[in-house]
Order: structure tokens, then sequence, then C-alpha cells
């Protein structure tokens, strides 16, 4: 958002129009809104189905974001500096947050890597397993899948060449049936050996048979490998590689699969959601990127701060004696802005 105090007058730079002038919203540099109100609206009506449910943390949900506090930079822009978010991983508003840090850190990291290993080359995954039912399979099927993933990635074929990965896992909800899909994203850097010869090279029956075998299934599953062009001086390349970190970045979990018009559907899906996640890392990496990840001290993007989300501004000079409050309006179901 930009403002700009030297005008009485609100223009399209500004917060909003004359007659609204105490709604807030919220902008990028190019000019996009960001989605504050919407995420606040699902993170309300996911606090009212778990305190249909009973879940003591309704409170806490409900409480999310109620009050967000800005600085202003030198260029008039703002940046979150104050919040409280209650960090549960069916949050909207949090999950929003969540992705967008783990973008950013996941960037900083490749770019670092690719720094240090310039001719690496990246793989994006998709792995799946068979569709669950209920939270309770739910939660065995990912403490199986995380578990699976990190014996996979040690066996020799895969290990002689990998430099690194980063992983996420996320869960998706069959309209049909209301089954549950979980399935591992994932970006594996590799030596450029790998795709040099027949004895580095695996073949995607090879990744198929691997997870198969590490999962212990007695079916064959569905795995997906793109290669991803990685010249650090192709404006193309680096396009693709920022793709697939959005892709493995996105949201675990949306708010779309348990907010419907169907309430019943809805409370069952938080409660198999809720108990499926439970405890449930659903970010991870490995090698090289686990090294930078420690190197460069960031906390972690599930529970960690979701305040300082990126980098974004640090360039530019905060004006400390400029700050944003917005609050809530529960009746107008909005953020306006306090007036001192």
């Amino acid at each position: 958002m930009i403002f700009n105090r030297n005008q009485d007058s609100i223009d399209n730079n500004s917060i909003v129009s004359e007659d609204k002038s105490s709604v807030f919203i919220d902008k990028t540099k190019t000019g996009k809104i960001r989605p504050w109100q919407e995420r606040k609206i699902d993170s309300v009506s996911y606090s009212e189905l778990l305190l249909i449910l009973e879940f003591k943390k309704a409170e806490r949900v409900k409480d999310c974001g109620v009050i967000l506090q800005f600085k202003a930079n030198d260029t008039g822009h703002l940046k979150l500096y104050k919040a409280w978010f209650c960090k549960s991983p069916l949050c909207s508003l949090c999950n929003w947050r969540r992705a967008m840090k783990h973008s950013a850190q996941s960037k900083t990291i490749i770019t670092e890597v690719m720094k240090r290993k310039p001719s690496c080359r990246w793989l994006f995954f998709t792995f799946t397993v068979k569709n669950v039912y209920d939270g309770e399979e739910l939660n065995k099927s990912l403490s199986d899948m995380a578990r699976g993933f990190r014996k996979m990635v040690q066996y020799k074929r895969i290990d002689d060449n990998l430099i690194g990965f980063m992983r996420t896992t996320e869960v998706t909800v069959n309209k049909k049936d209301n089954s549950y899909n979980q399935h591992i994203h994932a970006m594996m850097c590799f030596e450029s050996s790998y795709f040099r010869s027949k004895k580095n090279y695996i073949t995607h029956k090879d990744w198929q048979a691997f997870w198969k075998k590490a999962m212990k299934l007695d079916y064959d599953p569905n795995v997906f490998v793109t290669a991803i062009k990685s010249t650090v001086s192709s404006e193309k390349d680096k396009q693709a590689i920022e793709e697939a970190v959005n892709e493995t970045a996105k949201y675990s979990v949306k708010s779309d699969d348990y907010l419907t018009d169907d309430e019943e559907r809805n409370l069952q899906i938080v409660k198999d959601l809720e108990e499926g996640l439970h405890r449930k890392r659903l970010i991870s990496y490995g090698g090289l990127l686990k090294e930078i990840h420690k190197e460069l001290n960031l906390d972690s993007a599930e529970d960690g701060d979701l305040v300082k989300i990126n980098d974004e501004n640090n360039d530019e000079k905060e004006d400390e004696g400029f700050t944003v409050t917005a609050m809530w309006n529960w009746n107008r179901q909005n953020y306006y802005i306090k007036k001192d």
C-alpha cells in the first residue's frame, strides 16, 4: 500500500476511494491487492466449524490476525511489523503467510545452491499413494509417506548424485467421495552426471519402483517427474524454477475443500483433517538445501514467525514515525484503519 501524507485527498495509489476512506487495502509494489479480507473471512468460518466441533483452539483461531500493524518505508509502501497469528494448519490466513514465507525462503536457498553448484540439475516430483477415507487413516498415511521419502532418498542410486531436496506434503479432498488424496511435491537437485550416463540416470519406471519399495506398497503408485532446465543465464529457465518452487510451496490444504455450502460435510472434513494433520511436519529440506537453510539462520516456515516472511523492502529505510493499524470489523467483515 502507498501513502502520501502530503496530500489531503486520496488518489489512485492510496488506500481506497473517499467514500470508504477507513477501509484498509494493502497493495504490493505492482499494485496487486493483498487478500487480507478474503483470508480472514475464511479463517473466521473455519473457527466457527471448530467451535461446533468443540475444539479448544476455536477462540484462538477466531482471534488470528484481528489487529495488523504496519510501518511505512521510504517509498511509501507498508510493511507488516506486528500481528498475532494462530498458526493452525487449516487457518487460511496463516496458510497464506506460510506459503509466501516458504516460497521466499526456498528461492533464496535455491539461488545459493546454484551459486555453489552452477552445473546442477533440478527435477520436480509428485509422489502419490491411494486415497484414504478418515482422519485416522490420513494421520498414519502421512507418517508413512514422510518415513518412506526419507528412506527412498537414501537408496544408493539416488544418493550417489543427489545434492539436496525440499519437499512438501499436500492433502486434497475428492469432491465425489470425500476421500483424501495425500501426495508429496519435491524439488530435488542432482549433480550434472545424473544425466550423462545410463549408470546414473534414473528412469520414470525406476522412480516408481523406488517409491513403491520405500512405501512397501502392493500396487504401482503414480509418480510424476519433470526435468527443469536450470541455466542461470536464461530468464525462461529461471521462470521454470520459480514455478516449480511455487508449486512445491503452495498451501498444504486449501480452504475451498472444507468451506462449502454443505456444513455437515465441512464439519466432517475439518474433523478428519485436524486428526490427520496433528503434529505432522509437512515441509522439509535435505542435503545441501538443509545446510544452507541452517547457514542462513532461517526459521521454520511451518511454525516460525509469520510476520516477517521475506526480505521485501529490507533495502528501504522504514519511517519509524509513521505506522498504520488495521483492525478487523466483525460486523462489516473487513479490515478498517484505526484512527488515533
